[in-house]
């Protein structure tokens, strides 16, 4: 049998880098060698390499992407994308996969670029059922005022980069004094900035696929931070949060987040696996955060839990979108 040939396209240009090593590193540990032959690609900025065992490096040629290792010239059937954040969730390297006609495992790069810009996300999703925080959208260099700000949103209110993930540049701003400090921490990560009004709740995150055309709602996860909100430290040290899946809710509030994945999911014409995120009111309205294209998949990740409750394999999870995409 003739394997696959892969591309695990890794790393990536933002300040998410080294989760999106970790979460290849054990992607390329659960997929099955004999039905694939992988080769994991590091893309960081221009220089995008494969490291062999013995340490020396060989460079992808972008211009067919193919690769030639000890003048051995490889080809590649397939890119399995594993890069959260640029040029892995924006749409740059979808674009370029597109144009050299190679099928991939994520978002198209129209869908990416709506669903890695915040504000694009929430005008897209706005009028199909799904609730959302009220927010006021700043460009780098726009005047603002603060007090405004507060008159409008009240405190707290959450300062976040427009187009960034793993809460990098993200403040929880609870006094007028602190919004334009939070906005510059912002601008350090993206173009633009969101500042949304302060929903309380219980955060929750709800992963979904479809793939040969069943859709694959999983379970939900509550996610109960140490720090005052799922900041990075929260997500990637451990012991800093804690992460029930599946989620301690009513069944009303599970079909309500279900629904409102599924949504997000085919309104933004999503492929592969995605994660969306939610504030869950004591009243029980879910709120929507955000969408991740492309989850984390570390071993401290979200996605992966859920899967093993599923009763399922990261493996098994990957074999499937690799059937599902290699076509398209």
């Amino acid at each position: 049998m003739n394997r696959l040939r892969i591309a695990l396209l890794a790393g990536g240009d933002s300040s998410e880098r080294e989760i999106a090593l970790q979460s290849a590193s054990q992607i390329e540990a659960a997929l099955d060698h004999t039905k694939y032959d992988i080769t994991l690609v590091d893309i960081h900025h221009r220089d995008w390499f494969y490291t062999a065992p013995d340490g020396r490096r060989w460079p992808l040629d972008k211009n067919d992407f193919s690769m030639t290792v000890d003048g051995v010239r490889r080809e590649f059937d397939y890119a399995l994308i594993i890069i959260h954040g640029t040029p892995g969730e924006n749409g740059r390297l979808q674009g370029y996969l597109e144009m050299m006609d190679i099928p991939f495992s994520s978002c198209s790069m129209t869908s990416s670029v709506v669903t890695f810009d915040k504000f694009t996300t929430k005008r897209t999703l706005e009028d199909r059922g799904i609730n959302m925080a009220r927010e006021i959208f700043l460009r780098r260099g726009e005047q603002y005022d603060a007090c405004e700000i507060v008159r409008e949103l009240g405190l707290p209110v959450f300062v976040k980069p427009n187009a960034s993930g793993s809460s990098f540049g993200v403040t929880r701003v609870t006094s007028v004094e602190e919004i334009p400090a939070a906005v510059e921490a912002a601008l350090t990560e993206s173009e633009d900035v969101l500042i949304e009004e302060c929903i309380t709740g219980r955060e929750m995150a709800c992963g979904v696929m479809i793939a040969g055309g069943k859709e694959y709602v999983f379970p939900v996860t509550e996610i109960v931070p140490k720090n005052i909100f799922f900041d990075y430290e929260a997500k990637y040290t451990a012991g800093c949060s804690e992460e029930i899946t599946p989620a301690d809710i009513t069944d009303e509030v599970r079909r309500e987040l279900n629904r409102m994945t599924l949504e997000a999911y085919k309104t933004c014409r999503c492929k592969g696996v995605v994660r969306v995120d939610f504030i869950v009111t004591k009243e029980g309205k879910p709120y929507f955060i955000e969408l991740n294209s492309i989850p984390g998949m570390s071993g401290g990740s979200i996605v992966p839990k859920q899967v093993r409750t599923m009763g399922m394999t990261l493996g098994e999870l990957y074999d499937m979108i690799i059937e599902d995409t290699k076509r398209k």
